[in-house]
């Protein structure tokens, strides 16, 4: 009698408690809005070597200062998309004086289409799904360092989506497998729950 009153009380206190503990981690599947008709920016690095990464900031501010000036005003993504388009040689001469001052010699490419690919990003408790969207691409040399992106139209680059937890092993496998770790809080539940069970049955 003893045993089973011990039972149904570990029952009923898993079934209030635990899944509590695991709606803290829903937080994870929350979607930060971005318009559907938005312009990114995505910056390739050469590689994670140190130097690479830092030309590769040193680009995104160049070139997010100059494109910032022009979409400041705009007020429809039509006017974006051909102020972008007719001034890729201009990103792309601001690209080279940024590499060129730095004494870097390596090949980039700037590319615009509406079919660049983008790796699934977590950011603080947002996540923003894999997917192709429409965007300037720089590739800085070989193109396989770790990326980083914001969105030129509307302008919100201001928020540096890259800066937020990536998601898989490396930003660049493009892979759309969502793995976060568990708020602290579930896992102070679930461990409550099991010191429980272990004090009523040992």
């Amino acid at each position: 009698m003893k045993n089973t009153v011990r039972l149904l009380l570990a029952l009923f206190i898993i079934i209030v408690v635990l899944p509590w503990g695991q709606s803290t981690g829903a937080e994870w599947n929350q979607y930060q809005v971005i318009p559907d008709e938005a312009i990114r920016l995505r910056i390739l690095a050469d590689s994670n070597d140190q130097q690479d990464q830092q030309i590769k900031r040193l680009v995104r501010d160049e070139v997010n200062q100059e494109i910032n000036r022009w979409v400041k005003d705009l007020t429809s993504i039509e006017e974006a998309r051909d102020m972008i388009q007719n001034r890729l040689p201009e990103i792309e001469k601001v690209v080279a004086e940024t590499l060129e001052k730095k004494g870097i010699n390596y090949s980039f490419e700037v590319d615009y289409n509406d079919s660049v690919t983008f790796p699934a990003k977590l950011y603080g408790t947002y996540m923003y799904p894999a997917g192709e969207y429409e965007a300037i691409l720089i590739t800085l040399g070989q193109g396989t360092g770790d990326n980083w992106w914001c969105v030129l139209f509307p302008p919100l680059c201001f928020l540096d989506f890259s800066n937020g937890t990536s998601v898989a092993q490396a930003e660049e496998k493009n892979s759309d497998k969502i793995e976060a770790e568990p708020a602290d809080d579930a896992k102070e539940v679930k461990f409550f729950v099991v010191k429980l069970w272990d004090k009523l049955f040992s």
